[in-house]
């Protein structure tokens, strides 16, 4: 009988504190866990007795790297609770807003985060000396999606700007027009992007994804869509709990989502640009098709170029709402608490974030539910390096180890954003029940 431990007992390169455990037995991969050992973080109980228009700033604390996708699900959800119906010029500042948050966000995942295991690098710092001008134009290509963020958001990081109902602040167009210039360069930087990842070494490896994404009929989705899946479906945000749940597994602090059939589901850029390739420029398809990803891609490695794709929409996009832009009459609209619950379902740069509140006619949040994109996919991530092990098992185990974490990069798991969830069930008993 011949035993083999793979253990990655610190993931480097990703956001938060996680281990991956893996047992492989007389060639049989017995049991794979991704276990996620940082703390709970309570954001569901921090939220419960505050007002509704304080969840933008509160929420946008899950993560620094996407305050603005906790912030875009938080105000929608709000406003559909209390049905507020923003004029389009806000809705399209909120969509230029999201353009930042993907671009730093993916940025940052592919060149300083993925790129190294692609390229024999231990990190970004060691990738600096050997490959200086593709890590300096992965740094402008951040500032660029970093100024959108601060011009419209009011900071680079958590931004403050953002309130139920639209902005505290609308930027005046010369502000925006600032930033022209430096979008076209890094647009164009963007198309180089995609020439470089298609000559990346990716793994040959494939699994039938169950895909979950939004899907907006006149668009690319950021903001709003329906949920749809590969498997047909297609839903509103309200049945989301219907059809999806979240449960415990005892070697994480985060929830597992599945299906209510049982099913690991992917959520995330591989998800988006297979499901919504159409709404993206032909030119972008093109580009993308060149690079090596097609809408029937199911290989994992290749989300550094879904994520690159849409490093090219957004700055697209951003350039577009830009030259068209024009400043609303006001920065916001009053938006009135009611009794109601809301829901609304946004996409993260890591994929597909729901929010459900519950709120009272004082204005005062009495429930609130978040599933981040990473406890989403967490189940595939397992699965992902159980079927990497097993068609690896001739690698020596430093190798293997090495390729499972890379496996596990893939995903820019956000694993501090996925362990805010606890739910804590308190039994009281008296002395007499307490000995009976």
């Amino acid at each position: 009988m011949t035993r083999r431990t793979i253990n990655v007992e610190y993931l480097a390169r990703v956001e938060g504190e996680g281990a991956l455990n893996a047992t492989i037995r007389d060639g049989v991969v017995e049991q794979v866990e991704l276990n996620i050992f940082e703390p709970p973080r309570f954001f569901e109980a921090f939220l419960r007795g505050r007002d509704f228009r304080e969840a933008p700033d509160i929420t946008a604390r899950i993560c620094g790297i996407c305050p603005v996708a906790y912030q875009m699900s938080a105000v929608h959800a709000m406003e559909a609770a209390c049905g507020g119906a923003l004029p389009d010029p806000l809705h399209v500042l909120r969509r230029l807003l999201y353009c930042g948050e993907w671009i730093e966000s993916h940025v940052l995942h592919i060149f300083m985060l993925h790129a190294p295991d692609f390229l024999g690098c231990h990190g970004v710092v060691e990738m600096a000396k050997t490959h200086g001008d593709l890590v300096r134009r992965a740094l402008r290509m951040k500032k660029a999606g970093n100024a959108i963020v601060a011009t419209v958001g009011g900071r680079e990081v958590h931004p403050v700007n953002v309130r139920v109902g639209g902005f505290y602040r609308a930027p005046r167009r010369a502000d925006l027009l600032k930033l022209r210039d430096e979008l076209q360069w890094a647009r164009d930087a963007a198309i180089e992007t995609l020439n470089w990842a298609a000559g990346l070494p990716y793994p040959d490896y494939e699994r039938d994804y169950l895909l979950v994404a939004l899907r907006n009929p006149s668009h690319y989705p950021m903001n709003e869509g329906r949920i749809v899946s590969s498997a047909g479906l297609d839903i509103p945000y309200d049945d989301f709990e219907n059809h999806f749940q979240e449960i415990h597994v005892p070697h994480s602090t985060a929830l597992h989502g599945r299906t209510k059939q049982g099913r690991s589901y992917l959520v995330g850029p591989l998800a988006r640009f297979a499901l919504n390739h159409d709404r993206l420029s032909p030119e972008i398809v093109a580009l993308a098709e060149k690079a090596g990803l097609t809408p029937s891609c199911r290989n994992p490695y290749k989300s550094l170029i879904a994520r690159a794709v849409e490093v090219l929409f957004a700055f697209d996009l951003a350039l577009e709402i830009i030259d068209g832009y024009r400043e609303p009459d006001a920065p916001a609209i009053d938006v009135e608490p009611r009794e109601a619950n809301g829901r609304w379902a946004t996409e993260a740069p890591r994929g597909l974030l729901y929010h459900r509140y519950e709120i009272g006619d004082d204005g005062l949040i009495k429930e609130a539910r978040i599933v981040p994109p990473t406890s989403q996919n967490q189940p595939s991530i397992e699965k992902d390096v159980r079927g990497v092990i097993e068609a690896n098992l001739d690698m020596a185990d430093d190798v293997l180890q090495h390729r499972c974490e890379q496996t596990i990069r893939n995903y820019d798991p956000c694993i501090s954003c996925s362990t805010h969830f606890l739910k804590l069930n308190i039994e009281r008993l008296t002395g007499d029940e307490a000995q009976a």
